[in-house]
């Protein structure tokens, strides 16, 4: 059966839990999520668990990557059925904070990142978002000091960003990407999806079909640029509002043009109603 994993909320409640989980010198992979946890997490709780003995997941929305204008207080949160499928799981510890823990009265510290984080796609659109992620994922690392971090693939820029702070700043943590995991028709699964109407749900399918022919052209020796116009052109007419499809290097981020200049990666974002979703797929 499984068993119950340790519950900490408090940051000696964490350090008493960490020291029994370390006692044998265990090795211990973090899974950071905001919670509302689904099939695409519990993948990158798999993974961790290939990859150390135990399995941490942090539960956090964090305030400061949400900007003023967005969705922090109707962000999901599904304590009760996050908890049932982290002891289902398996899972050694959940660390669930609150914001007067992570940041504290007088809290005045910031992660500030470039690279990655600056190189024209989410930053373009959320330029609030990649700082706050770098503190609160700073903090994460520190905090329980795991040998290795998984994050899903989804979000590829972030991962990019953390991957290179990791490095930067010396963390003594190995970041560790997960493939996407999608629903039946190819919809990434995301936290967000549940705010899908049935007929965006139903349109939503046409960004990973974009990706797709996207990237047949591209490999079938059309322009770069003209793969990507049709491209925005197909998402435009599913009624999106599309804030970039772009082709861009698999580690930097930088634009490429051609095949040959990079392992290439093609990133998409797009609202549909009120709802922005991500995707992205390697050519």
């Amino acid at each position: 059966m499984p068993h119950s994993p340790l519950i900490a909320r408090t940051l000696p409640a964490l350090s008493k839990a960490l020291a029994r989980l370390r006692a044998r010198q265990s090795t211990l992979a973090l899974v950071p999520t905001m919670g509302a946890l689904h099939d695409g997490h519990i993948s990158l709780i798999r993974l961790a668990r290939r990859r150390a003995k135990r399995v941490a997941v942090s539960i956090f929305v964090n305030p400061t990557q949400f900007a003023p204008h967005e969705d922090l207080a109707s962000y999901p949160r599904t304590w009760k059925a996050d908890l049932a499928r982290l002891v289902a799981e398996g899972v050694d510890l959940v660390w669930n904070p609150g914001a007067d823990i992570m940041y504290p009265s007088g809290f005045a510290t910031r992660v500030a990142v470039e690279g990655p984080a600056t190189c024209g796609l989410e930053d373009r659109f959320r330029p609030h978002f990649f700082g706050g992620v770098a503190t609160v994922v700073a903090k994460l690392f520190t905090q329980i000091r795991p040998d290795v971090a998984v994050f899903g693939e989804k979000d590829f820029q972030q991962l990019k960003v953390v991957a290179r702070m990791a490095r930067d700043l010396d963390l003594g943590v190995k970041v560790v990407g997960a493939p996407i995991v999608r629903e039946r028709d190819g919809l990434a699964m995301s936290s967000r999806n549940v705010y899908l109407s049935d007929a965006e749900r139903a349109r939503a399918t046409v960004l990973h079909r974009v990706l797709k022919d996207t990237r047949a052209r591209m490999r079938a020796g059309a322009p770069f640029a003209t793969c990507l116009d049709a491209g925005a052109s197909a998402i435009a007419q599913a009624g999106f509002a599309l804030d970039y499809l772009e082709a861009r290097h698999a580690e930097t981020l930088a634009p490429v043009a051609a095949m040959d200049e990079a392992p290439v990666r093609l990133l998409v974002a797009a609202k549909i109603g009120t709802t922005r979703l991500i995707d992205n797929i390697k050519v």
